[in-house]
């Protein structure tokens, strides 16, 4: 016959848990602690207007020819498009530049238009105003810039550039792909 007050009310008392348990316990209830929290604590994301990269091209064979070839123009888009798409991956939220697209046009190139970019970028709903230029040195040589400014200032807050040998498709994405992961998203990208 059991003597003790859980016994007498039938209840059994449970084995005691082990420190494994009570770990995973907590780690669970931490876990859910964080998906409910508030929306408000946590950290928006950046908004940026990705403008179209330029194409400068100071090559003999820029200035002997003077128009782009329909090579170049494809791969401009290519690595416009290889921006977008990482820095979204990224985490970034891009915003529409559309409404703004005759005005961006005039201006163009974005390279030459005296901090218009920034203008644009603010009037769009952006807190950065991202740029890229893509210079042909030569055939061979190819340089590769982006610029994130803030919309607030103007100012610059992350920079990069690679050279890259071949003017091919691979080439240009490649170059893009190092700019993005190594000199625009570590550290993260975010507001000072």
């Amino acid at each position: 016959m059991r003597t003790d007050a859980g016994a007498r009310q039938g209840l059994e008392r449970a084995p005691p848990k082990s420190r494994a348990q009570r770990l995973a316990q907590s780690f669970a209830a931490l876990v859910l602690a964080v998906l409910l929290a508030p929306a408000a604590g946590r950290a928006e994301p950046l908004r940026a207007a990705v403008f179209d990269v330029d194409f400068l091209d100071t090559s003999q064979e820029g200035e002997t020819r003077g128009t782009l070839r329909a090579d170049e123009t494809a791969r401009v888009a290519l690595v416009t498009d290889t921006l977008r798409r990482m820095l979204a991956e990224r985490g970034v939220t891009l915003v529409d530049l559309s409404p703004l697209r005759a005005r961006i046009d005039k201006a163009a190139p974005i390279r030459s238009c005296n901090g218009c970019e920034v203008d644009l970028a603010r009037e769009a709903g952006a807190q950065v105003a991202v740029t890229g230029l893509v210079q042909k040195v030569s055939n061979l040589i190819i340089n590769l810039n982006v610029t994130v400014r803030d919309v607030c200032d103007g100012r610059s807050i992350r920079a990069g550039f690679v050279d890259i040998r071949g003017n091919t498709d691979e080439s240009w994405q490649r170059g893009m792909s190092y700019l993005v992961r190594n000199r625009l998203s570590e550290p993260p990208l975010t507001l000072p």
